[in-house]
């Protein structure tokens, strides 16, 4: 398999605007069902930290399954959010899910490091931190040096779900084709990264000065930036498919739908 020209992010994100564009409303509403799920898991204690990060790779597979629907013409209904659930691979999603969990609070505890706790204590709401504690830290250096702690694990964890779900893998090698396939495409995906810094951060930034130049209304810029903040972040979900797609082939092209639902995951 050749590497992918560095282009080729671009083309991800073009590609995630095309599926976005043919059911805009409908990819949307599951986008809030799923928000407004995790809004209810959140009142449960305990669990309600837990369970949104372990249930990821469960939910992920909902909004790939659904660009697959987009792209077959089918219609995309909120009852999609369940599809995961209902895989023959869940157990194994789930398993995924949990070592999302172990990564995520390895990387959070490794900010300690830089900060002397003050990054983990406001993530975990241990105490309330005022503003002066907050600037006479290092929180910001700690933030970055989390994040490149788990940079390893994203890169692992990118193509894991769906390779546990549609190719039938099961948890160990999904993870080692993933973090390989990232790892040979880094430079698509570094212009990937790229791209979606600039459109999430620096076109919204650039929207909100000139609405405030134009009308001065901040109650007018919220009801622009809330929904515009939504659809990207709708379509950064539809970009996650382009990028399987262009390394792995599309989904069960050697399979019919009937036959797909029967196999069962390997078990490593």
């Amino acid at each position: 398999m050749e590497k992918l020209p560095a282009k080729t992010g671009w083309i991800w994100i073009k590609e995630g605007f095309a599926l976005f564009r043919k059911q805009p409303a409908e990819i949307s509403t599951l986008f809030l069902a799923y928000m407004f799920l995790m809004l209810a898991l959140n009142i449960v204690p305990l669990l309600g930290q837990v369970l949104p990060l372990v249930l990821v790779p469960v939910f992920a597979m909902s909004f790939m399954q659904a660009c697959v629907n987009i792209e077959q013409g089918k219609r995309v209904y909120p009852n999609l959010l369940l599809i995961g659930f209902r895989s023959p691979a869940l157990k194994n999603l789930l398993t995924l899910g949990a070592l999302y969990l172990v990564a995520a609070v390895i990387a959070l505890a490794a900010s300690t490091l830089i900060d002397g706790g003050v990054f983990w204590t406001a993530i975990t709401g241990q105490t309330a931190l005022d503003a002066k504690e907050i600037q006479q830290s290092n929180m910001s250096l700690a933030m970055l040096f989390s994040a490149a702690v788990y940079v390893p694990a994203a890169m692992a964890f990118w193509y894991a779900a769906p390779l546990i779900m549609w190719q039938k893998m099961g948890v160990s090698k999904a993870i080692f084709y993933s973090f390989f396939a990232v790892s040979r495409e880094m430079k698509a995906f570094t212009v990937y990264g790229l791209a979606w810094a600039a459109i999430g951060v620096v076109l919204p930034a650039i929207i909100s000065v000139l609405i405030a130049v134009l009308v001065g209304n901040q109650a007018v810029t919220l009801m622009i930036l809330l929904p515009l903040s939504i659809a990207l972040t709708v379509v950064m979900y539809c970009s996650f498919y382009p990028t399987y797609t262009h390394i792995f082939g599309k989904p069960g092209a050697d399979l019919p739908p009937s036959q797909e639902a029967q196999e069962t995951p390997t078990q490593e």
